[in-house]
């Protein structure tokens, strides 16, 4: 049984307390609070870990989205949108879409614990670098869903980087990707050329344009494996997610081989 389905369920003994738990049983009208369990350190999870894990990662997500979307004052309909289109993408359930919804209502309240329901994730997810900065790739995803992110955004974003411990740089890097990855989508601004340039695969794979084959080759795969959908299933990814990674991976093979195309590879 999925991490939804034994909430739905209601073996909830899988469920860490803390915000997030008292967060999620508020919108399911549950009480999740069962307490705070040790953590593991190995790279593969035990199911009720996972299931742990998955459960912090679809409440995070989507409460944490709700609060970027109202830092600048007011929730745009494009950024409500793009929610939406998220969850989908993710093709939720009608409860699981009514929960994703109400979670990002909850992000948006002036006393959201934004700071504490980062430190319970980053901890709950086991500090795992890929699943923290798939993490980050969606929230970056909504924050440029009309093709541009303000100061209040920008710096939202940092912080939420600092406390999950992603570097600026490599926060950097993200946002480079993210933006081309909107132009292989043929979303963000619309000013933009139409359909991906080559610079945009580069920044898709995370490497200058001066990089060498073998630099590029090990980029690629460094990617694909960073975005594998069962991998990071693997490290606590919901598996409704899954259909990101799918993409996201995709898009990485689509770039690689416009790249080799322009190499004469």
């Amino acid at each position: 049984m999925s991490w939804w389905g034994k909430l739905a369920g209601g073996a909830f003994g899988f469920v860490l307390g803390g915000p997030i738990g008292a967060m999620l049983g508020a919108v399911l009208g549950h009480n999740l609070d069962k307490g705070l369990k040790g953590f593991r350190t190995e790279e593969e999870l035990e199911p009720g870990e996972q299931e742990r894990v998955q459960t912090a990662f679809f409440t995070t997500t989507f409460s944490v989205m709700g609060h970027l979307a109202k830092t600048d004052g007011r929730v745009s309909e494009v950024e409500i949108a793009v929610a939406k289109a998220v969850m989908s993408h993710m093709e939720l359930s009608p409860d699981m879409r009514k929960a994703a919804m109400r979670l990002f209502n909850e992000g948006k309240a002036q006393d959201f614990p934004l700071d504490e329901i980062l430190e319970q994730f980053r901890r709950e997810c086991h500090r795992r670098r890929t699943l923290i900065q798939m993490f980050i790739e969606i929230q970056l995803q909504a924050a440029y869903a009309d093709g541009k992110i303000n100061s209040a955004e920008e710096q939202l974003l940092l912080h939420i980087c600092r406390k999950l411990g992603i570097p600026e740089f490599l926060f950097r890097g993200l946002e480079r990707m993210i933006r081309a990855e909107q132009r292989f989508s043929g979303q963000g601004d619309q000013a933009a050329p139409a359909g991906p340039s080559v610079e945009d695969a580069y920044a898709i794979l995370n490497v200058s344009s001066s990089a060498s084959e073998s630099e590029i080759k090990k980029a690629y795969r460094r990617q694909l494996s960073q975005h594998h959908p069962d991998k990071l299933v693997a490290k606590g990814l919901p598996e409704e997610m899954m259909k990101l990674a799918a993409t996201k991976t995709h898009e990485i093979r689509q770039a690689y081989e416009l790249v080799k195309a322009a190499r004469g590879w």
